[in-house]
């Protein structure tokens, strides 16, 4: 292992290090002049873990289509939304992130999709190729779908469906391991 005394580098080579973390954030954070609120705080956290997803502003024009109390399923509009924030355009984006900015925009239509809901709905671990777009939508939809007949066969109000399911995985799998936890 190489320390800075090993590589004795010049001013020069020391101020013309290209330090590219996640440039659009450090650079906003970087410029942070005011008191500190939970917003930034926030931010800081989400930088630290990499976590920051910036969403272009044509995507923020579609999820806003969303209204918060409808009820209707709009599938095109589901599908455009699913295909941009699942393009590679969109860093920090994934299918449990989509999911759950759908249902913080609409609980009435959108539920986040889980390992352990999953889990629960189907009986099967939750694997899908990160590259496959498609696979990820049509995994989606399907999983809406299954929520949406288990909920009217149990009775379950759809809006905390997937709390709820998720509690009762961790009840009655709790022996059984998930990827990642």
């Amino acid at each position: 292992m190489l320390t800075i005394y090993d590589i004795q580098p010049s001013l020069e080579d020391l101020e013309n290090s290209s330090y590219s973390y996640q440039p659009d954030l450090t650079s906003k954070l970087d410029s942070i002049d005011t008191d500190f609120d939970q917003d930034i705080i926030n931010e800081i956290v989400l930088w630290k873990v990499n976590r920051y997803a910036k969403i272009d502003s044509y995507t923020l024009k579609l999820i806003n289509q969303i209204k918060k109390n409808d009820t209707h399923f709009d599938l095109e509009l589901t599908c455009s939304i699913l295909l941009h924030l699942l393009s590679k355009e969109q860093r920090g984006i994934r299918l449990a992130m989509t999911s759950t900015i759908l249902r913080f925009k609409n609980a009435n239509v959108y539920q986040i999709i889980d390992q352990r809901v999953y889990r629960f709905l189907f009986g099967k671990e939750l694997k899908y190729s990160e590259k496959d777009i498609n696979e990820q939508i049509n995994i989606y939809l399907e999983y809406l779908q299954k929520l949406k007949a288990v909920c009217i066969e149990f009775n379950l109000d759809f809006k905390t469906s997937d709390r709820v399911l998720y509690s009762m995985d961790k009840i009655y799998n709790i022996d059984e391991n998930l990827k990642g936890y």
